[in-house]
């Protein structure tokens, strides 16, 4: 199950954010794995994502998206709990605008990197980069997503 939350705290609602449980869920099917899988995407801010940015990485700024492994399994379903995949929405919004493209498909975008490294993907090595950009290039295709470059 992917679980969807949004924070109160945002200037703008997100209205009808289930395109993002899309985004997720495509992204499993094409890395190949398990559809019940669970994890949890939040949409929040940038002070909250300053502030986790910070504590965990070590960088003082705020970031458009973070991704928590949690490599765990949950006791009620039985299912791996991947984790949980932090996106700031004002950062979103500025940089969909900046790029000439929907804001939707920067979230959709951010869901799909933030849930391919819950996946174990990773760009901090040439081969690794080419890797991840490959499938997340082929997940927003099958999206329909207008955003196809690397984040």
């Amino acid at each position: 199950m992917i679980a969807i939350q949004v924070s109160e705290s945002l200037a703008e609602p997100l209205e009808d954010p289930s395109y993002l449980e899309g985004a997720g869920a495509e992204t499993l099917r094409q890395a190949g794995a398990s559809p019940a899988a669970d994890l949890t995407i939040v949409v929040s801010d940038d002070a909250q994502l300053h502030a986790l940015n910070r504590q965990y990485l070590g960088v003082d700024a705020p970031t458009d998206v973070l991704s928590f492994p949690a490599g765990e399994t949950d006791p009620d379903s039985g299912e791996a709990y991947l984790g949980d995949v932090l996106i700031s929405y004002p950062r979103a919004a500025s940089q969909a605008m900046a790029g000439g493209h929907t804001l939707r498909d920067e979230l959709q975008l951010l869901v799909v990197h933030g849930v391919l490294h819950l996946l174990g993907f990773d760009h901090a090595e040439p081969d690794e980069k080419g890797r991840m950009w490959a499938i997340q290039a082929q997940v927003l295709q099958a999206l329909g997503c207008r955003v196809l470059s690397p984040k």
